[in-house]
């Protein structure tokens, strides 16, 4: 039989330690009385117990026992200098045990921790583009905004891997997004359920995602009538792909946008969770692109997860704003003839307020002259005519309105021209709708840069072994369901 052990490094009398005991040891082929040499490889980080005779004159420990309920168990107490040296600040080791062999190595969570970490210093040292991979791609707004954000503190970076399940909206961001979309960039036309990850998945820096808020939203919840968002049958359980596409891709930073309502689900407290077992130090935030020079009022969560050892600097209290915003939304606005047809009564949308208002709902319509300073959220539906987004009122009939433009909406985005050419204005506002406040993610990426670089030459190999502790003390219920590993590779 095998054991494996994920085993915590304690001290004792300032000696490392690694301790233990019970009947898994004794299945696994480990004798009372047994004695074992200790053989390290620090390159591999790695130490092996080696079983020697009883004779043996070198240095070694012994297999004890101890009796607990009438039931005798054996021991191991393995006290060395050894351990530090091999595994430096590590806080658990993985002990595999198999026909009396014991090999121990690092946690697979701290090497991927150490390599994440080496794998972004290198780049920065180098002056290379760090790999993004984006989920829930869209039409490639929130890349852009991040991307912008991260040149203006001198990091470039590159799209490794995209993923969309609306082919318009992935070839509208390849055709326009040039300056992330490389030869070595992967594009997946895909559900992102549908994706098969393996050892191949390639490593990226950064792991950026909006996941779908149409469970979330309070909207959402009452259209699709939701007790929780998770019940939502294709967007509910997008969370856990998310945190899978993590594990792979080994990112130093992730990024998550969503709706406000989203930071008290069941989902994000999972996220959570998961972030700090893997290493990760969160910080969240719900910002207004209102904030950051954008005519729309649009408040979403913004989640950045950091490794320790590089980027701690990082804070939303350092965000800048780098856009001025317009002075109302008649600045923004199309020369629309009076007579085009896009100016309509709305009829419908007019009786169904008198209803709504009737009912309690409170639900009105946002009818706008474009004096205003400012509008409500534009979402990824603004093309049907809904009846609580906003309206521009015809100049001289106030019985007409009409929709913003998808060149406007854009505008009221702060979302820079041309990121949705070649498409129609229903898919434009389809990509606008579900995408971001751009200015607000060119500050949340500026913002990662500078943390990065002012970080790059003080990047250390795992955080300390009280950070780690700390993460700990924060880990899911079911730490198990998130930790992977081949038996084949640890004996």
């Amino acid at each position: 039989m095998t054991t494996i052990i994920n085993a915590t490094i304690g001290e004792s009398k300032g000696v490392s330690r690694v301790f233990m005991e019970g009947r898994h040891l004794l299945t696994a082929g480990v004798q009372i009385g047994n004695k074992y040499s200790i053989k390290s490889d620090k390159v591999a980080r790695r130490l092996e117990l080696i079983e020697v005779q009883s004779g043996f004159a070198g240095k070694c420990i012994s297999v004890s026992k101890r009796e607990r309920n009438g039931v005798v168990h054996p021991v191991i107490d393995l006290r060395s200098e050894q351990i530090r040296e091999v595994f430096e600040d590590d806080h658990k080791v993985r002990v595999a045990i198999r026909r009396g062999r014991i090999v121990i190595t690092a946690l697979q969570i701290q090497t991927k921790i150490r390599e994440r970490l080496k794998r972004m210093k290198e780049k920065l040292d180098r002056g290379q583009k760090l790999a993004v991979c984006s989920l829930f791609h869209g039409g490639g707004i929130l890349d852009a905004a991040v991307h912008s954000g991260l040149m203006r503190s001198g990091v470039g970076s590159f799209l490794q891997v995209g993923v969309e399940l609306e082919s318009e909206y992935l070839d509208c961001s390849m055709r326009n997004n040039t300056e992330i979309w490389t030869e070595d960039s992967i594009a997946i036309n895909s559900d992102v359920r549908d994706v098969y990850l393996s050892e191949n998945t390639p490593q990226c820096e950064v792991l950026l995602g909006g996941i779908p808020c149409i469970a979330a939203s309070k909207s959402g919840k009452v259209k699709n009538k939701l007790t929780f968002a998770e019940e939502h049958a294709d967007a509910g359980a997008l969370f856990v792909d998310y945190l899978n596409w993590l594990r792979h891709v080994n990112p130093c930073i992730a990024l998550i946008e969503n709706v406000g309502e989203y930071a008290n689900t069941a989902s994000m407290a999972a996220i959570r969770s998961v972030f700090i077992y893997l290493g990760y130090r969160v910080h969240e935030a719900v910002l207004d692109g209102w904030d950051y020079g954008t005519l729309e009022h649009r408040k979403r969560l913004v989640v950045v997860a950091i490794t320790p050892g590089i980027g701690d600097s990082f804070s939303f209290e350092n965000l800048k704003v780098n856009k001025v915003r317009e002075t109302c939304i008649n600045a923004i606005l199309d020369d629309i003839p009076l007579d085009d047809e896009s100016w309509k009564s709305y009829e419908y949308l007019a009786t169904k307020e008198k209803r709504d208002k009737a009912e309690g709902k409170g639900f009105a319509r946002q009818l706008l002259t474009g004096n205003e300073s400012g509008c409500g959220t534009l979402g990824t539906g603004y093309k049907k005519g809904r009846s609580t987004e906003p309206f521009i009122l015809h100049p001289e009939n106030p019985g007409l309105s009409r929709l913003f433009t998808k060149a406007e909406h854009e505008r009221l985005k702060g979302i820079p021209a041309g990121l949705t050419d070649g498409v129609s204005e229903t898919i434009g506002h389809e990509i606008c709708g579900q995408s971001v406040c751009f200015p607000k993610f060119v500050s949340v990426g500026e913002e990662i840069g500078r943390a990065l670089m002012s970080s790059r030459n003080n990047v250390v190999n795992f955080p300390s072994r009280s950070a780690q502790a700390s993460m700990d003390e924060a880990v899911c219920a079911e730490p198990e369901k998130f930790q992977t590993g081949s038996l084949a590779l640890l004996i």
